[in-house]
């Protein structure tokens, strides 16, 4: 069992990438900030029955993604509001295109690449099924392990393989037809 007392030492240091994942789940600033306060008043409660010694940051998660999903589903019969410019710019696009501009010995899957703007690969990832986007993003965002996503989501780790293979496809096939529209790359099936 942990205690209450050391819960501010050892758990506020995950609250900017809690923050940022909110970000990514919620898509604006005032609900991701309500979230990450929620999160961490439920952890705070629940920190009494926490296995010290036990992964923190992905128990936090679970906790986080837990809190989104229920509220998720509360507010499913309301019409969604997404303000996407609020969302700040994705780590995934970064990967992807790299630090911009023609570089020597850059291939030429990094060159159309580059032309991906951040308003597409964002469309992209919010085009995606819930379950699939919340695998996709923490799996190749915050950078989780199977087991630990399926910690976090409560789902068996078969699960979260099968969502992260069909959500990257469902990505790639998005990201494509953006650049069979732009001229990018050639129309071919995948």
């Amino acid at each position: 069992m942990a205690d209450q007392e050391h819960f501010v030492d050892e758990a506020m240091e995950y609250m900017p990438s809690l923050y940022t994942a909110a970000m990514r789940m919620t898509r604006n600033s005032a609900d991701a900030e309500d979230l990450v306060q929620e999160t961490y008043l439920k952890a705070f409660r629940a920190y009494g029955g926490f296995e010290a010694g036990t992964n923190l940051k992905a128990w936090l998660y679970r906790i986080l993604t837990n809190t989104f999903i229920n509220s998720y589903r509360a507010k499913k019969r309301r019409p969604e509001v997404s303000d996407v410019e609020d969302v700040e710019d994705l780590y995934l696009y970064h990967r992807l295109v790299g630090s911009g501009g023609t570089e020597f010995g850059r291939s030429a899957e990094d060159e159309v690449l580059s032309r991906f703007t951040d308003e597409a690969v964002k469309t992209a990832i919010e085009s995606l099924p819930e379950s699939f986007r919340m695998t996709v993003l923490l799996a190749d965002v915050e950078g989780f392990s199977y087991k630990e996503i399926a910690e976090i989501m409560e789902v068996p780790v078969g699960t979260v393989m099968s969502r992260l293979h069909r959500g990257r496809g469902a990505l790639q096939k998005a990201l494509h037809d953006f650049g069979v529209k732009r001229g990018l790359v050639e129309f071919q099936t995948l």
